[in-house]
């Protein structure tokens, strides 16, 4: 995978045919690391005006967890300095099917009844989705459960806050929170694992227990379902699920 670097300001070479790029616009007179998608790294001491062109590696599907593997991470986070919170984390992505986005943008208020219940249905505004379409996710009851016990260790629920609070207890961007993901897997010793797995993972359990694409899309905020089934993982347990139907 090669790199195209752009070093004066008006100067440019062409990138490769058929290849995609993206630029990244670096601050006068700083060094940058930059790793992208953990295939290399190119470090530079910039001047004003420099940008990199570099080809966009294919991006591989997140990885699908095992029962087994939502356990390990579960069992990894309980020693953290955060456990509930992490906890919560996990299983949101994991039971209500989210995107990371739309967990951080989650506020007390999404989340919380006025009696100080977890609401059964969290209905999100164009703002907190992709795409911008207002969406309602059903949080299944053993999810309000475990949102109820992290919530008692919050001691404060005014309801413009963060749901989900950072270590410096103030929210969590899209981005920051992408990055706790991938980090908490890799830590858990789960390869292959992102920020997506759990939604993945959400979809293709809910389709192995024949639950209809279009139920599935529609939970997932898809408005197509050709985008729904590019999801879904057939796995071993689903091939022998079938087999069994013959």
């Amino acid at each position: 995978m090669g790199t195209t670097v752009l070093k004066t300001k008006y100067m440019l070479k062409k990138a490769p045919k058929k290849s995609t790029v993206f630029f990244k616009s670096l601050i006068y007179g700083r060094s940058f690391l930059l790793k992208f998608r953990s295939t290399f790294f190119v470090k530079e001491n910039t001047l004003k005006h420099a940008f990199y062109l570099i080809r966009k590696p294919k991006m591989a599907q997140a990885k699908t967890f095992t029962q087994a593997e939502l356990d390990q991470a579960l069992r990894y986070v309980s020693t953290k300095k955060y456990a509930q919170r992490d906890r919560a984390l996990i299983l949101t992505s994991f039971w209500s099917g989210m995107r990371v986005g739309e967990i951080a943008s989650l506020k007390m208020a999404d989340v919380i009844n006025e009696d100080g219940t977890i609401k059964n249905e969290i209905r999100l505004s164009g703002a907190q989705t992709k795409g911008g379409h207002a969406r309602t996710v059903f949080i299944p009851a053993k999810l309000q459960l475990e949102l109820q016990q992290y919530l008692a260790t919050r001691h404060v629920t005014m309801t413009h806050l963060p749901f989900f609070h950072s270590a410096n207890r103030l929210g969590f961007s899209a981005n920051s929170l992408c990055q706790w993901y991938f980090w908490i897997y890799r830590a858990a010793g789960i390869s292959g694992a992102s920020s997506h797995s759990g939604r993945r993972s959400f979809l293709t359990s809910l389709a192995n227990k024949g639950i209809g694409v279009r139920i599935l899309a529609s939970l997932a905020g898809h408005r197509s379902i050709a985008v729904t089934m590019k999801y879904l993982d057939a796995n071993d347990d689903m091939k022998r699920n079938a087999v069994e139907l013959i």
